[in-house]
């Protein structure tokens, strides 16, 4: 039985790949990672049998808070008050209780989307060996999950996770044959700085409403700038056997918010009254969610909510995200005391979490900073 269900997984596999129409064929097949060799590892030590990732309910498409942030993102105040705070309050809604939204009128355009979707297609066709090992965007390379022990452990995806200072020239940073590549990534982390930085702002801003809190919105978060914060370039590659593979676990963000540009392939699903929803995209919005950090600052107002991405049989996925991350000696903080969370820097956050999903195959996250931790019976 196990050799039978081996086989029939080898066949499908085998099935797409020849049926992939496309030039360069040799080419294509050498830019593509391990994938299908670890899925078929991983198989064969669950006793061939895959277990079924969509839980077998039926998950509902939505549409996320949608929020023009027009009025926010330009340099005069000709939107008025009244608006950038309807605008404010509609993203703090959001964010409590969504933890996910999305802005149009972010000033990122489409013309410059579609320049990093083209260089992205550029960098992720190279060859697998090259993308690996010839260290190139900070040696940031990453693909699947080389040490999953299970098929609920394996991204069917590939990524490079790339630290700003590294793209702005203040570290080393090998572009390759990939000259063009550099500018725009570099265009794209402004543009999406300025996003995640209005965004940041004005969240902080709906929190911090006694007297101070012009002051200490426009310094939020503390410890982030441009050498701080990372651009990740993702790929999930078609799935020969999607729907029940992951093309991202599930997961929440360790940072204080993301902001995501996506193609219109769709596939990110998020966790919403302990149901997961799948998200419709939408052709000029981009995604922002809430991170970590940004729950335990606002104790516990904003949600950092689960999410992932379902692999697709057919289509290739294409997005970009860019993280807001302090340095790794900054606080946390917090908006107001009492706060749940004892005090820790970004630093330590994520050596905790590495250090949790080394030793348990997963990630704890916040509760492991709680100033009252549960009591286990």
């Amino acid at each position: 039985m196990q050799d039978t269900l081996e086989a029939r997984a080898l066949s499908s596999c085998r099935a797409h790949t020849q049926s992939m129409v496309m030039p360069a064929f040799t080419e294509a097949a050498a830019a593509e990672p391990p994938l299908a060799e670890s899925y078929l590892d991983l198989l064969r030590r669950g006793g061939g049998i895959a277990p079924p990732m969509t839980g077998g309910a039926a998950v509902q498409v939505r549409e996320l808070p949608l929020i023009d942030l027009g009025c926010l993102m330009k340099t005069t105040a000709s939107g008025g008050a009244r608006e950038a705070r309807a605008c404010s309050d509609a993203m703090a809604r959001a964010a409590s209780e969504w933890g996910f939204f999305q802005v149009t009128g972010h000033g990122v355009g489409r013309g410059l989307l579609e320049r990093l979707r083209a260089e992205q297609a550029r960098l992720f066709r190279l060859p697998f060996e090259t993308k690996a090992t010839a260290g190139l965007l900070n040696g940031s390379y990453r693909w699947g999950a080389p040490t999953a022990t299970s098929l609920r452990h394996l991204s069917w995806s590939e990524a490079f996770h790339v630290p700003l200072a590294s793209i702005s020239g203040r570290g080393a940073c090998d572009f390759g044959d990939l000259a063009s590549l550099r500018g725009v990534m570099q265009e794209v982390a402004d543009a999406m700085s300025r996003v995640a930085k209005t965004v940041a702002v004005a969240l902080a801003g709906s929190l911090l409403q006694k007297g101070h809190e012009s002051s200490a919105a426009a310094a939020f978060p503390p410890g982030c700038d441009e050498t701080t914060c990372f651009l990740r370039l993702n790929r999930y590659p078609a799935c020969p056997f999607a729907p029940d593979t992951f093309g991202l676990v599930p997961h929440t963000d360790s940072d204080f918010l993301t902001v995501l540009c996506q193609d219109q392939v769709g596939g990110l699903q998020l966790m919403k009254d302990s149901r997961w929803v799948a998200v419709k995209p939408h052709p000029d919005a981009l995604i922002v969610n809430i991170g970590d950090l940004f729950q335990a600052w606002s104790n516990n107002r904003y949600k950092s909510v689960e999410h992932k991405v379902v692999a697709n049989a057919k289509a290739e996925r294409f997005s970009a995200a860019y993280f807001l991350c302090p340095s790794y000696d900054s606080p946390v903080g917090t908006c107001g005391e009492p706060s749940p969370y004892r005090s820790f820097t970004f630093g330590e956050y994520r050596d905790k979490v590495q250090e949790d999903v080394k030793r348990t195959g997963r990630k704890i996250g916040l509760p492991n900073f709680l100033k009252h931790q549960p009591r286990l019976h």
